[in-house]
């Protein structure tokens, strides 16, 4: 058996036409989900007793379980959940003048060691499941339900490497999209990865317009395999050929996303080697201030941020600075987690 919010409509409809149901069914159910809300399946009421059983014979309704929430002074809330074997994971909102966007986590733990991440710090133990990747944004929309709100974009870089559980994550992308459940917008989803090649590649053939981030932080393979071990096994000239394969098939502008550390990776020459990394890629580099997760990085300077963005600017690269927001509330990606862990 499987969770009704883990199962795309399209894959839903295959399985009730297989059993001997029509099509329409699936639309019933998924306005019974995401429009009423209903809380089990017995309170679909557009359907019949009959069919409702043969729903319950096969399928299930979940929700997740609140342990945690932390509200930062600028609105940013992060979320604690518990699941049902008892791991627990992390959702952030973060409130933007243009709406609410969602950080979704898609494993329990990572295995992938980014030395200045709280993620890595506690090792995988599983993918999250279809169901609980989507229960993450239903909870959070109803909740700002409450005070006429919603969530209007949803970003893929929680706790954990969504391209490690790449057939899990497509299926929440599809479900989040679907104009009769979620309705978030393809424009509006930006999954992040730590730079698997050969993913970035099949993620070209995904037929949903969502957008692409790649956790670069640092532009030399000698300090990249150093505090990313994932380099190690795809360094920079595979990933920039993997995003430039990308980019030819899909048309789609990429981020880069960078964290600056100080002494690390925020001087003018890794300013020049990222000027150089993305030369000749159609991308924009995210500069993004560090919440400490660890007592050996420190965030850099304004000093030293302003020259690094300057010199990015006059070398022609898009260059934004990211706002910090959740700076009170251990927002990093599983501080909160490692917290309670820590606390029983």
């Amino acid at each position: 058996m499987r969770s009704l919010f883990g199962i795309s409509r399209d894959n839903l409809v295959s399985f009730l036409v297989a059993n001997g149901h029509p099509k329409f069914r699936a639309v019933q159910i998924y306005e019974g989900l995401y429009r009423q809300n209903v809380n089990s399946i017995d309170d679909i009421k557009v359907l019949k007793n009959e069919f409702k059983d043969f729903l319950k014979g096969n399928f299930y309704l979940n929700s997740l379980e609140l342990v945690r929430k932390e509200e930062s002074i600028d609105g940013t809330v992060k979320y604690l959940f518990k699941l049902y074997d008892d791991n627990l994971i992390e959702t952030v909102l973060m409130k933007h003048d243009y709406g609410n966007s969602l950080c979704v986590s898609t494993q329990v733990g990572c295995n992938f060691a980014c030395a200045f991440c709280a993620s890595g710090l506690l090792k995988k133990q599983r993918n999250l499941k279809t169901d609980e990747l989507v229960l993450q944004v239903k909870y959070i929309n109803d909740d700002l339900s409450k005070k006429d709100e919603k969530v209007s974009s949803v970003v893929v870089m929680g706790i954990g490497e969504p391209f490690d559980n790449y057939d899990n994550v497509l299926e929440f992308l599809e479900i989040i999209n679907d104009d009769k459940a979620l309705a978030i917008g393809s424009r509006h989803i930006t999954v992040s990865t730590v730079g698997l090649a050969p993913k970035i590649e099949e993620f070209s053939n995904f037929p949903l317009q969502v957008n692409l981030a790649i956790s670069l932080h640092f532009a030399s393979d000698e300090k990249r395999s150093k505090y990313m071990p994932v380099n190690r096994a795809y360094n920079l000239q595979e990933l920039k050929e993997a995003i430039i394969k990308y980019y030819e098939k899909t048309n789609r502008r990429i981020t880069i996303e960078y964290i600056l550390l100080k002494g690390v990776n925020d001087s003018l020459e890794d300013a020049r080697a990222l000027v150089e990394f993305v030369s000749g890629l159609n991308c924009y580099v995210n500069l993004i201030p560090y919440n400490s997760t660890s007592s050996k990085f420190e965030r850099s300077d304004e000093k030293a941020v302003n020259e690094f963005f300057r010199y990015l600017k006059r070398n022609n690269v898009n260059v934004t600075k990211r706002k910090e927001q959740g700076h009170d509330i251990n927002a990093a990606c599983g501080q909160l987690r490692n917290k309670q862990i820590k606390e029983g």
